[in-house]
């Protein structure tokens, strides 16, 4: 496995937002490549999501937005403790999806987790959803919501 510096490390673990250890484990194996290292990142993601599918989500949050006063979004967000629903970065994650579904036109969870994801549209909803079950390492879901439009 190749050594890799500091100052890379750093630069993936904020673009990913995935722990040190893990973003230096997956730098070593694709030999310092950051495209490389974000593809097993994403691999990884994925498994880890797999793996806490069948964990009970016993905490979340409803979260609100509205967007320029003509469409509404309430969106409840199931995770496994109160702990990380209450973190702040899982507040942003809330918030996030709370936008997409003011964009999206989908009626349902599992047409909204085809969607593209509004910020990155290489990424579907579902993507996104898995990429933050690894940064969380808790099974997360988007258990309902409803959208109001004038």
């Amino acid at each position: 496995m190749a050594e890799v510096s500091k100052d890379i490390i750093q630069k993936l673990r904020l673009k990913t937002g995935v722990s040190v250890m893990t973003v230096k484990k997956a730098l070593e194996k694709a030999g310092g490549d950051m495209k490389k290292a974000e593809e097993f990142l994403k691999e990884e993601a994925a498994i880890l999501a797999s793996k806490k599918s069948e964990r009970e989500t016993k905490a979340g949050v409803v979260q609100a937005y509205v967007h320029g006063g003509r469409i509404g979004v309430l969106v409840k967000i199931r995770c496994e403790t109160d702990f990380v629903a209450k973190n702040s970065e899982f507040q942003d994650f809330s918030r996030e999806i709370a936008m997409q579904i003011a964009a999206s036109s989908a009626e349902n969870t599992e047409e909204l987790l085809k969607e593209p994801y509004i910020r990155d549209a290489s990424l579907s909803v579902a993507d996104f959803l898995k990429k933050a079950v690894g940064k969380f390492g808790e099974n997360i879901e988007i258990s309902a919501f409803k959208k109001l439009e004038l």
